[in-house]
C-alpha cells in the first residue's frame, strides 16, 4: 500500500478540566484506522509519581510515540521533583530540537493538581484559558462542551464526563469508554 494511501490512525479525545481543588483528565477508549475501530477500550490517561510526586498524563496520537514521551517526561521530573511546568518545558525543548523526538506524533495533557499543562511538539507548553484543556480527534467537541458546563453544579469529573459524551456523539472516533483520573491540589 502506497504511503499516500494509508487511511492513518484516529482515535483519542483526552480532555483535563480543573474546578475548584480538584482536576481531572479524561481519555475515551477508542483506536480507529480509516473507517475501522480496532479497539475500544484502549487506557490514553495514566497516572505517574516520579519523585514521589503525583501526576496525572493523557495522551492523544501515536502510543509508542506517547510512551516514549511519557518516559522522558518521568525523567524530567525525576530530575527535577514537583517542578511541573519547568520539566514540561524541559521535555517541549528537547522534543523541538531532538531529530529523533520530532519525529513523535503525540500530544500530552497534564497536571499535578496545581498546573493543567498541554505539550505539543512544536514546543508549546500552554496553559489553557477558562481551566479546560483537550487534545486529539473529538477535542474541540469536548473542549466547546466543557466550556459551556464549567458553569454547571457538575464537579471536576462531571464535567468532564459529560463533555465527553458529547464529543462521543458528535465525533466517529471518539467512544464513551472512558478512563478518568482525578487528583487535588
Amino acid at each position: 500500500m502506497a504511503e499516500t494511501d494509508f487511511p492513518g490512525w484516529h482515535g483519542t479525545t483526552i480532555i483535563g478540566v480543573r474546578k475548584g481543588d480538584k482536576v481531572v483528565i479524561a481519555g475515551d477508549g477508542q483506536v480507529s484506522l480509516g473507517q475501522t475501530v480496532i479497539k475500544g477500550s484502549a487506557r490514553k490517561v495514566r497516572k505517574l509519581s516520579p519523585g514521589g510526586f503525583d501526576v496525572v498524563a493523557g495522551f492523544a496520537g501515536s502510543t509508542a510515540d506517547a510512551f516514549t514521551l511519557l518516559e522522558r517526561l518521568e525523567k524530567k521530573l525525576e530530575a527535577m521533583p514537583g517542578q511541573l511546568a519547568r520539566a514540561s518545558v524541559e521535555l517541549a525543548k528537547d522534543w523541538r530540537t531532538d531529530k529523533y523526538l520530532q519525529k513523535l506524533e503525540a500530544m500530552l495533557i497534564v497536571t499535578d493538581g496545581k498546573e493543567l499543562l498541554v505539550i505539543t511538539g512544536a514546543g508549546d507548553v500552554l496553559e489553557p484559558e477558562h481551566d479546560v484543556a483537550a487534545i486529539g480527534s473529538g477535542g474541540n467537541f469536548a473542549l466547546a462542551a466543557a466550556r459551556g458546563l464549567i458553569d454547571s453544579d457538575l464537579d471536576a469529573e462531571g464535567v468532564a464526563r459529560k463533555a465527553m459524551a458529547i464529543a462521543a456523539d458528535i465525533c466517529v472516533y471518539t467512544n464513551g469508554n472512558l478512563t478518568v483520573e482525578e487528583i487535588s491540589k
